[in-house]
């Protein structure tokens, strides 16, 4: 028999736009909302891992302060390292036992609470689905390959898959949630409940990666579309009751690599005051 899930969670990541879930995800640790099932896609996939280690603001720091270094994120990486962003300095430098800002792998792990880290096979083009299983104390590849933006950066090798960003096979993975076993979904966007994507921005992307990952070129040119279905399938079941959206009403002006420390400040204290929402929906 599937084992069941009360209320799971779901955060869909958004690049810095992930801050608005940490800001959701500190609001629960501080007023002891439990989910017993949590699933993120790339930005969202981090949050969902500190929520589980109990760190309140960790990734706050990560999103308004570490990812806004020239370390991270900058052309220089792209020519030195072919990766506009370098993400093993987050994971495999900051995050680690000894490093700046160590992530407590263990009470993650010992939670007992499933987490799935949504990425996708760069030869298929199909979702694959990531836990705790696939990591271990400072390799923490779920996470790796779950944030990895094509185009921008090159696949994460990962048990010889390499493995692009969640979000262009499965970005609203509401449907994995309820056929994993959970009764009722809280969904985190970092966009407006209302905003659409735009399918013609995913054109030059898809183009430029045709060559050499056909499939992961395919997903980009319809990643637009399978979210807006996917928006509108989750709008419909939170109208059954089944689930709840948290959604920003502004983003102020951040797109998803946008540099801008007092928008994301603001974007994380909104996500901070909509959580509220949950309280209210339990």
């Amino acid at each position: 028999m599937q084992k069941k899930y009360s209320l799971g969670v779901v955060d869909v990541g958004g690049g810095l736009r992930g801050i608005y879930g940490s800001g959701v995800f500190d609001f629960c640790l501080d007023h002891g909302i439990a989910f017993d099932y949590c699933i993120g896609v790339s930005a969202g996939a981090a949050n969902i891992g500190s929520y589980l280690s109990r760190q309140r603001g960790r990734n706050y720091r990560f999103f308004h302060e570490y990812t806004l270094r020239r370390r991270y994120m900058s052309i220089r990486n792209k020519f030195a390292l072919g990766n506009y962003m370098d993400n093993s300095y987050l994971y495999d430098d900051i995050a680690r036992h000894d490093g700046e800002d160590p992530y407590d792998f263990k009470t993650a792990v010992s939670s007992g609470i499933p987490m799935v880290c949504v990425a996708t096979n760069a030869l298929t083009g199909r979702p694959v689905y990531l836990t705790p299983a696939d990591m271990s104390q400072d390799h923490y590849t779920a996470f790796l390959a779950s944030c990895n933006i094509p185009v921008l950066n090159r696949p994460y090798m990962y048990r010889d898959i390499p493995c692009f960003d969640g979000g262009i096979s499965d970005p609203l993975p509401i449907r994995k949630a309820f056929r994993d076993g959970c009764e009722r979904v809280v969904v985190i966007l970092t966009l407006p409940e209302d905003r659409l994507l735009d399918p013609r921005k995913d054109v030059l992307g898809a183009r430029l990666l045709r060559s050499t990952y056909p499939q992961a070129a395919a997903c980009i040119l319809h990643r637009s579309q399978r979210y807006n279905r996917q928006l509108m399938q989750t709008k419909a079941i939170a109208a059954s009751g089944r689930a709840l959206i948290v959604a920003p009403s502004s983003t102020h002006g951040l797109k998803t690599l946008t540099k801008d420390a007092k928008a994301l400040d603001e974007l994380y204290r909104m996500g901070y005051e909509d959580a509220s929402a949950i309280q209210a929906y339990l």
